[in-house]
């Protein structure tokens, strides 16, 4: 499979990034061991997780991390797996936080939980909007000339401290992040084109959108309020039951059918055809759903497909 290169590293991506939010909460871990067996025998590489993944289970997370370390331990292929988690997250046990102190005690139980002597890939998860920026990049700074992390990326930064953590990496000659993981998919649009793409364009930025099939609403399964009790997260697609949703659907219906695939192969090969998308993040709990994954980087949209979506989703 063609690997997509992450921008400024020497890291190399199957172009779909795994979500291991699942792992712990809606799949146990011999589940888990399989769909991950299913994703790397396929080709692909790149999984995410973050420290925090499943707290809304047991209050402080770091089931995923766990299960993907157990994985990778037992199938003696960490050297074949890009790896990324993040820190910066709330529990029940903390607030946000990017504190020094924290991310130098955070990285450390995550190298624990995942059994590895680094991560590839190293997310500022969420922004406390306290901590001085120089404050954050000196931390990454520190574990990255000890070998813990490689890159640095980020997630829910406003676009002004993204923008100022750019600043503070030229000015004090501090780590500068990679990439960018933003909420992003057919339906959620606006944010990242008006707020964020021109950044990622000013400073090379590799994006990794989160969320890329709705929370499952742009696989076409709920059309209905009675559609929602089809999974745990059916609630989560509730708002996307209005007109723009059931129009997205109706074009995600005639592309899938034109190609005679899923509608949600098709809404992440609509993501794939954006030049600046390197890595769709999709979780999956079946087979089924991993075909679906599989699929989306063979099928190309001609520009016909992609201003029908884009028409749809404005």
């Amino acid at each position: 499979m063609e690997k997509r290169k992450i921008k400024n590293t020497d890291l190399s991506v199957a172009p779909v990034n795994f979500g291991g939010n699942v792992f712990g909460w809606t799949l146990d871990e011999k589940q888990s061991f399989d769909i991950l067996d299913q994703f790397a025998d396929a080709g692909f590489n790149f999984i995410d997780t973050a420290d925090v993944y499943s707290w809304w289970v047991n209050g402080k997370g770091g089931q995923s991390e766990e299960i993907i370390g157990k994985w990778m331990k037992s199938r003696s292929n960490r050297q074949n797996i890009v790896l990324a988690t993040k820190v910066g997250a709330q529990t029940e046990e903390h607030g946000l936080d990017i504190s020094k102190k924290h991310i130098l005690k955070s990285v450390d139980e995550s190298l624990q939980r995942l059994q590895t002597d680094h991560i590839d890939l190293y997310y500022t998860h969420y922004d406390d909007n306290t901590t001085p920026i120089e404050e954050t990049l000196s931390a990454y700074d520190e574990i990255i000339k000890a070998g813990k992390v490689r890159y640095i990326a980020a997630s829910n930064l406003s676009p002004e401290r993204l923008k100022a953590s750019f600043e503070a990496s030229e000015k004090y000659s501090l780590p500068k992040y990679v990439a960018l993981q933003p909420h992003y998919n057919l339906m959620e649009r606006e944010g990242f084109e008006k707020n964020y793409a021109p950044l990622v364009e000013e400073f090379d930025l590799s994006i990794f959108p989160y969320w890329s099939l709705a929370a499952g609403f742009l696989t076409g399964k709920y059309r209905t309020e009675e559609d929602l009790g089809k999974s745990q997260r059916g609630e989560g697609v509730r708002k996307y039951l209005n007109p723009k949703g059931l129009e997205v659907l109706k074009a995600l219906d005639q592309v899938s059918e034109k190609h005679q695939t899923t509608q949600g192969t098709a809404a992440l090969a609509w993501l794939l055809a954006n030049p600046l998308i390197t890595a769709p993040i999709v979780s999956a709990t079946s087979a089924s759903q991993l075909d679906t994954i599989f699929k989306a980087p063979k099928l190309v949209l001609d520009q016909e497909d992609i201003e029908l979506l884009n028409e749809a989703s404005k």
